[in-house]
């Protein structure tokens, strides 16, 4: 009788994979436009950091700033319904996505509309950057002056984030003529902290800072040569959790076979089951020169299937298109990134097909890469490794980015996004805050653990990705101990994530997300996986040397985590399930949150360890040794049930295997 019952469980959530979603609310605050006689102000393009406390005089003269104009929906709430429908089992829409072209058609601005901004912008002696083919938004560019003049401001430099960065003054504002076509207005630069999620084994930092080196590293106090699986070489450490003295050392850098064997995923390989058929795609700034190269010579090295032209396709700008890059951390900053994508996706889903779209830049350039996917429906899975500060970005580009998701979910698209390396944002923000865009309702936030894979590929333990370095340091008397109690004082990395300031609570996650939690608001993330880079993902690259020329350097491996880990590990998840399934999940949360209500066991609920999980870490550069704290993540926690740091948990192929030997 027992085993009837969890014989219908199965179905009942195989159903839900397939067939279910639940109601989705959003309330968002948009941008605010108060009509002036002639002219119309956008209150919500000045953003929260443009304070005169920061305010650092006129911008740079001889500098260009990006611009963004974002035109409304033609009809905002019924392009609203319709995500909701196509997502919703009960309702008589449900799978009824549109195409691009009947998206467009009903809900974009109309052309006349989009040329008339166009044709303004170009009087002013604005340059042109893009307009995508749902006439969203117009991305141009100008000098401070130009910009200044045309909206009825003054452009200045702000300190912010240990950078200046330009902003108006006061409320851009446009005529009337033209402002009564227009919802929103960019004409600042937060958009350029978009930075990669990911973090790179020894950047001994929460924003991924790295080590300065010395002339010479000291001799360490302990030698802790990596681990190739949890417990391969243990250490004797002064005293720790529960008095324990012997942890293990680092990882250094699992491979594509470990991921799928720690994840289940191995039976569904030999049964064919790796992602054949299903499209992910991937959206970074920039392009590396030699990613088709460096997959392969990895792919060789660790025995796996190079790609092919059919495997692999990207759409990038040439290299004389990119633009902001010393704003936006160069190529090389996001060359690392895209490697990351590329190798883990191909890792845990072999023969999915990967689409990589290059923006020209970290602001506008990533919205065209996004609309080349969505104006085409090139994928329905998408991954995007980056992230906003907190969400201190203006309410109009909020806006903006949410039509954006909109069109991907009534499409049936599935977004997903890392929710971030810097945990609650305390240090940079001075209060907590989610990342956006991780923190909208409408995609799927990927939030991060640490994983101890042991040495027959099997999931040790897993617990909340959160770092905490405390020094291991010679005394006078020859003994060792620690420089600070435990855990330590440096936080070197830990998922994102937490209650929105901007976004209410959707359907999916009422009577899940604890009501303390929530607040009435979105929490974030959504779903886990591996991110700790001290539990991390080997990867391979020839890393670019010059950012001018783009030259490369010899091939070598690296070791790299963070959530921009973990989103493409969940998209390639996605992958398998929908090929398994022989569905299209779409815009995910509604589905990832029923399956919770009927199977719970669909995930693994990532836990606080006890005692504590650790690992011994040597700096190559510095040479000091550190124990490594797990489940540190600032003020987030792991909890029974949904937590900030991992959410629902990470994904378990149990259900997906009981599928695949056709039990359904």
């Amino acid at each position: 009788m027992a085993q009837r019952t969890t014989g219908s469980l199965h179905k009942r959530a195989l159903g839900i994979i397939a067939t279910t979603s639940a109601v989705v609310a959003l309330s968002l605050a948009g941008a605010s436009a108060a009509n002036a006689a002639d002219r119309v102000t956008y209150a919500g393009s000045v953003p929260s950091w443009a304070t005169a406390a920061n305010d650092a005089g006129a911008a740079p003269a001889d500098a260009t700033v990006e611009g963004e104009i974002y035109l409304p929906l033609r009809d905002q709430a019924g392009a609203e319904a319709l995500a909701k429908a196509v997502s919703n089992p009960l309702d008589r829409g449900y799978r009824k996505a549109l195409n691009p072209k009947q998206w467009i058609d009903r809900f974009s601005p109309t052309q006349a509309d989009s040329d008339a901004v166009v044709s303004f912008l170009k009087a002013a002696g604005l340059t042109i950057s893009a307009v995508p083919a749902s006439r969203q938004y117009v991305v141009f560019r100008g000098t401070p002056d130009q910009l200044g003049s045309i909206f009825g401001t003054s452009l200045h430099a702000f300190n912010y984030a240990g950078r200046q960065l330009v902003a108006p003054a006061s409320a851009p504002s446009l005529p009337t003529s033209i402002g009564g076509k227009v919802s929103g207005v960019s004409i600042e630069q937060s958009r350029t902290l978009t930075r990669p999620d990911s973090i790179k084994q020894g950047d001994l930092g929460p924003s991924g800072a790295p080590q300065v080196a010395r002339k010479a590293a000291a001799a360490p106090v302990i030698q802790t040569p990596c681990s190739h699986y949890y417990g391969e070489h243990t250490v004797t450490v002064p005293p720790a959790y529960n008095g324990n003295t012997q942890y293990s050392t680092y990882n250094c850098g699992y491979t594509p076979q470990q991921l799928r064997s720690a994840y289940g995923l191995n039976d569904l390989g030999k049964r064919g089951i790796n992602g054949s058929g299903q499209t992910v795609a991937i959206i970074d700034a920039y392009a590396s020169p030699t990613i088709v190269k460096d997959v392969n010579s990895y792919s060789q090295q660790n025995g796996e299937p190079g790609l092919t032209n059919s495997s692999y396709q990207q759409l990038v700008p040439s290299p004389s298109e990119f633009v902001d890059q010393e704003l936006c951390q160069y190529p090389s900053g996001w060359q690392g990134e895209q490697t990351l994508d590329v190798e883990s996706v191909h890792a845990v889903a072999p023969g999915a097909r990967i689409l990589y779209v290059g923006g020209f830049n970290c602001g506008g350039g990533l919205d065209v890469a996004m609309s080349k996917i969505l104006d085409n429906k090139l994928a329905n899975i998408v991954s995007n490794s980056y992230g906003n500060v907190g969400e201190a970005v203006p309410a109009d580009v909020i806006q903006g980015e949410v039509n954006l998701q909109l069109q991907a979910a009534g499409e049936g698209i599935g977004l997903y996004f890392s929710s971030g390396d810097n945990g609650d944002e305390v240090a940079n923000l001075g209060y907590p805050s989610p990342d956006f865009p991780a923190s909208s309702p409408w995609v799927t936030s990927v939030g991060g653990t640490s994983t101890g894979i042991d040495k027959n590929g099997k999931i040790a333990w897993e617990t909340g990705w959160g770092d905490q370095f405390d020094q291991i340091v010679k005394n006078a008397d020859g003994t060792l101990s620690y420089a600070q109690p435990l855990p330590g004082t440096r936080f070197v990395g830990g998922a994102g994530g937490g209650t929105s300031a901007v976004f209410a609570q959707p359907g999916y996650q009422r009577g899940i997300v604890p009501a303390a939690l929530a607040n009435g608001k979105r929490v974030s993330p959504d779903v886990a996986a591996l991110a700790d880079p001290y539990t991390g993902f080997l990867i391979g690259i020839r890393p670019i040397i010059d950012d001018t020329t783009l030259a490369t350097g010899d091939y070598i491996n690296e070791t790299y985590g963070g959530t921009s880990l973990a989103s493409p590990i969940v998209a390639a998840q996605i992958a398998i399930v929908q090929q398994a399934t022989r569905s299209t999940i779409g815009f995910a949360n509604p589905t990832l949150y029923g399956v919770k209500r009927i199977l719970p066991n669909a995930f693994r609920d990532v836990l606080p360890q006890n005692p504590t999980q650790a690992l011994v870490y040597t700096s190559a550069i510095s040479g000091n040794t550190y124990l490594v704290s797990m489940d540190q993540d600032t003020s987030l926690k792991t909890a029974k049930g949904y937590d900030p740091v991992t959410g629902l948990g990470g994904v378990s192929f149990d259900l997906l295997s009981w599928v695949a030997q056709g039990r359904h």
